[in-house]
C-alpha cells in the first residue's frame, strides 16, 4: 500500500486573534473558545483516553493538565496555564502530526501526580510504541506525485523533494527513486485543498507514505516571511515516513514548529541519531 506525506495548511491570523482573547483565562472560569484549545491539544495527543470527549468551555481540571503536559514537552514554563509564552508557541505554524501519537499511554491527572507516561525518548527525538516501521527488507522506495491542486508548480515540489529525500539518504541505507506519474509507489506526495487545520502546514502519518501538502498556504523555495519553505517541510515529512516523531529539540528537522520565512533543511546530529 502506498504512502502518503501530508502538508496542512492554517488561516494564522484568525487563530491568533482566537488565541490572543483567551490569554490569561484561569482554572476555573467557563469562556466561550476553550473547547477549541482543548480540540487543538487533543489532535496533537495532549489528552488523555478517557476525557477526549469533554470538549466544553470550563477550564477543568484535564485542560490544565493537557496544558502542563504541552508546556513541558516544548520546554516552556510549566504553569497549566495559558500564559502568553504557551499562547504565543500555539500560533506558529506547525506540522499536523500528533506530538503524542499513542494517547492511551497518557495518564489521567489525580491529585497526588502529574506525571504523564509518554512516549519512549532518547535524546531529543522519539519513538511512539505502537509506530509502524518500515519492513527490514525495504530500502529502496519509490514516490510519486499526484496533487489536486496547483500550488506550488510542480518543478519546484519535484526539485524540492528530490533534494530532501537526498538529505535522508546520505545518512541512512535508503533509496529513493521517483516513479512515472500515475504509476503505483511506495510514497505519495501531494498538494490539496484543506480546511481542517488551523495552524498546521503539513501532516504525515507515521509512516503511512501520503505527503499532502495545503495548497492554500504559500509555499516557496526562496521564502520571504509570509512564505513556507518547500524543502525545510518535506526533509521534516520524510521523518515522520522513516519512523520518527517529533522531537522537542528546537534545533532539529523533526521538530513539528516552522515559522514563516524560515529555512531549516540540514539534518541535525539529533535528526540522524533517531534514524
Amino acid at each position: 500500500q502506498s504512502r502518503k506525506l501530508q502538508f496542512e495548511g492554517h488561516h494564522q491570523e484568525k487563530t491568533s486573534k482566537f488565541l490572543q482573547s483567551l490569554k490569561e483565562v484561569q482554572k476555573g472560569q467557563n469562556v466561550v473558545g476553550l473547547s477549541e484549545v482543548k480540540k487543538h491539544l487533543r489532535k496533537f495527543g495532549y489528552y488523555p483516553s478517557g476525557d477526549i470527549n469533554n470538549l466544553t468551555d470550563d477550564f477543568d481540571e484535564s485542560l490544565e493538565y493537557a496544558l502542563k503536559t504541552y508546556q513541558k514537552f516544548y520546554q516552556l514554563e510549566v504553569t497549566g496555564n495559558l500564559d502568553s509564552t504557551t499562547i504565543k508557541k500555539m500560533m506558529i505554524p506547525r506540522c499536523g502530526v500528533p506530538d503524542i501519537t499513542n494517547r492511551t499511554s497518557l495518564s489521567k491527572p489525580t491529585n497526588s501526580s502529574h506525571k504523564s507516561k509518554m512516549f519512549h525518548m532518547v535524546s531529543h527525538y522519539a519513538f511512539p510504541p505502537d509506530m509502524l516501521r518500515w519492513t527490514s527488507s525495504k530500502y529502496e522506495l519509490t514516490y510519486t506525485f499526484h496533487s489536486k491542486v496547483q500550488n506550488p508548480n510542480e518543478q519546484d515540489m519535484r526539485y524540492a523533494s528530490s533534494r530532501a529525500f537526498q538529505k535522508w539518504a546520505n545518512v541512512f541505507q535508503f533509496k529513493f527513486e521517483e516513479a512515472p506519474t500515475g504509476s503505483r509507489a511506495d510514497i505519495i506526495i501531494g498538494f490539496y485543498g484543506f480546511d481542517h487545520g488551523e495552524n498546521e502546514n503539513d501532516n504525515s502519518s507515521i509512516p503511512d507514505g501520503r505527503l499532502h501538502c495545503n495548497g492554500e498556504q504559500y509555499w516557496s523555495t526562496n521564502p520571504n516571511m509570509r512564505q513556507i519553505d518547500l524543502e525545510t517541510v518535506a526533509v521534516h515529512e520524510i521523518g515522520h515516513l522513516l519512523g520518527l516523531a517529533h522531537s522537542n529539540d528546537p534545533n532539529a528537522v523533526t521538530y513539528a514548529y516552522i515559522n514563516q520565512g524560515t529555512i531549516k533543511r540540514e539534518l541535525t546530529q539529533d535528526d540522524i541519531d533517531g534514524i
